[in-house]
C-alpha cells in the first residue's frame, strides 16, 4: 500500500511545478486508497485554493473543513484556511472573511515561530497592500516575462547552432523534473525555421526592440499630428508595437506547451513511482 508520506511527496513536487488540478487528483487519489488524512485534505485544499476562483474557493474550503475536523491543530490547514479567508470578499462572503481572525489567533498561539506563521504573516501584509503595490507588481510580473523571453530565445539560438532539432532531446526522453529542459525542446520545435528568423531575432533583442518600438509610436504620432493627417493622438503609432506584442505571446506559447507538456510527463512519472 501506498504511504501517506508518497502521496504528499507526490503532491509538493507537482505543487511546486504548478501543477494545480494534478495537485487535486494526486491529494483524491491518496485520500480514496487511504481514507481521510489531514495531510492529504491540505493538498487538495491546496491545489483548489491556488486556482483563486469562487468556485475552487468553496471546494478548498470543504477541505480545509474536512481536514481540521480530523486535526485541528494542524498547522498547514490553519495557515492555508486563513490565507484562503483573508482574500475572501467580505460582502460576498462575510462568515468566511471573519474566519481569518480565530484562524490567524489559533496558528500563532499553536506555533509563533513556524513556517505556516510566517508563510500567514507575508499573507497578511499582502492583503493590506494598496493600489500602487499592485501596479508595481504587475510591473514585476511583464519584467520576469520580458526577461524570460530574453533568455528563452538566446538558448533557441544556442540550440540552433548546435545542430537544430537534431541535436535536441526527445520530449518524451527530457528529464520529467526539469522543467527548463521542456521548454528548450518546445521552443525549439515552435520556433526553428528559417520562417521564425525574425521572431527569433527580435526575441534576442526584445528590450531594444521595445525601446525603439516606444520611440517609433511616439515618433510617428508627432508626425502626424505635424503633417495634419490626425488632429490628436491616434492609434497609427501604436502599430509599431505589434511586433514584439506577437513575438511575446509566441514565446509564452511555448513556454505554456512546454509547461503542459512537463507536468503531463512528471505526474505519469511519480504515479509508476508508487
Amino acid at each position: 500500500m501506498t504511504t501517506v508520506e508518497t502521496y504528499e511527496d507526490r503532491c509538493e513536487q507537482l505543487f511546486h511545478a504548478g501543477g494545480n488540478a494534478a495537485v487535486r487528483r494526486a491529494a483524491q487519489e491518496g485520500l480514496d486508497e487511504l481514507g481521510p488524512q489531514a495531510d492529504l485534505y491540505c493538498w487538495l485544499a491546496l491545489g483548489h485554493a491556488v486556482e483563486d476562483d469562487d468556485d475552487h474557493d468553496d471546494r478548498a474550503e470543504e477541505a480545509f473543513r474536512a481536514g481540521l475536523a480530523l486535526d485541528a491543530d494542524h498547522l498547514g490547514l490553519l495557515a492555508g484556511y486563513a490565507e484562503l479567508c483573508l482574500r475572501a470578499d467580505s460582502f460576498e462572503h462575510p462568515g468566511r472573511a471573519a474566519r481569518a481572525v480565530r484562524l490567524s489567533q489559533r496558528l500563532k498561539e499553536l506555533a509563533p515561530e513556524s513556517a505556516e506563521a510566517g508563510q500567514l504573516a507575508a499573507a497578511e501584509r499582502w492583503a493590506r497592500r494598496g493600489y500602487w503595490d499592485d501596479i508595481r507588481m504587475q510591473a514585476a510580473v511583464r519584467t520576469v516575462a520580458a526577461r524570460d523571453t530574453e533568455a528563452q530565445a538566446r538558448l533557441l539560438a544556442e540550440d540552433l547552432r548546435r545542430g537544430g532539432p537534431e541535436g535536441a532531446p526527445a520530449a518524451g526522453q527530457a528529464d520529467p523534473v526539469d522543467r527548463a529542459a521542456a521548454v528548450r525542446t518546445a521552443t525549439l520545435e515552435a520556433l526553428s525555421g528559417p520562417w521564425n528568423a525574425p521572431v527569433r531575432l527580435l526575441g534576442r533583442y526584445r528590450s531594444a526592440a521595445w525601446a525603439v518600438s516606444v520611440v517609433l509610436c511616439f515618433v510617428t504620432n508627432r508626425v502626424l499630428v505635424e503633417t495634419g493627417a490626425v488632429d490628436s493622438f491616434s492609434l497609427w503609432g501604436a502599430l509599431w508595437l505589434l511586433p514584439v506584442l506577437v513575438v511575446d505571446r509566441r514565446f509564452a506559447a511555448a513556454r505554456r506547451d512546454a509547461d503542459a507538456r512537463h507536468l503531463a510527463r512528471l505526474e505519469a512519472v511519480l504515479a509508476e513511482r508508487r
